[in-house]
């Protein structure tokens, strides 16, 4: 009598249903991951603005002037350094407004240089 042999392996089948759970559950979770990763974006560019504004108004506070540059409240220590702009990843694209009186220094408001609109429709310069 021959023996039968067990193949302890999976069929094609098995393989593909897993296969399609699998899908699924990633094309739920990855929309939530991407949209997670936005949201915390915006977090930070506010944060970060609400920070810098802050220490130009203790600058403006402490100086009776407001600084001539970012890099001018990194080196009198209001701030450590200068954040990058989370949306483009980059320090050279924040929008440094002056005040209405030139003599009174060069940066009297900061905003963000990011392209585009934020979650709720507002748009990313107008923060």
């Amino acid at each position: 009598m021959p023996k039968k042999s067990k193949h302890n392996a999976f069929t094609l089948i098995e393989l593909l249903v897993v296969m399609a759970i699998i899908a699924t559950l990633l094309s739920i979770a990855v929309p939530r991951y991407f949209h997670s990763l936005e949201k915390s974006k915006e977090a930070i560019l506010k944060e970060d603005l609400n920070i810098m504004r802050d220490a130009i108004d203790k600058y403006y506070g402490d100086k009776g002037k407001y600084p001539d540059s970012l890099e001018d409240l990194v080196s009198k220590k209001y701030i450590r350094k200068i954040p990058p702009d989370p949306i483009t990843e980059s320090e050279a694209t924040w929008v440094v407004i002056p005040p209405e009186d030139a003599e009174k220094g060069g940066v009297y408001d900061i905003q963000s240089g990011a392209p585009g609109n934020s979650r709720d429709g507002s748009p990313y310069n107008t923060w």
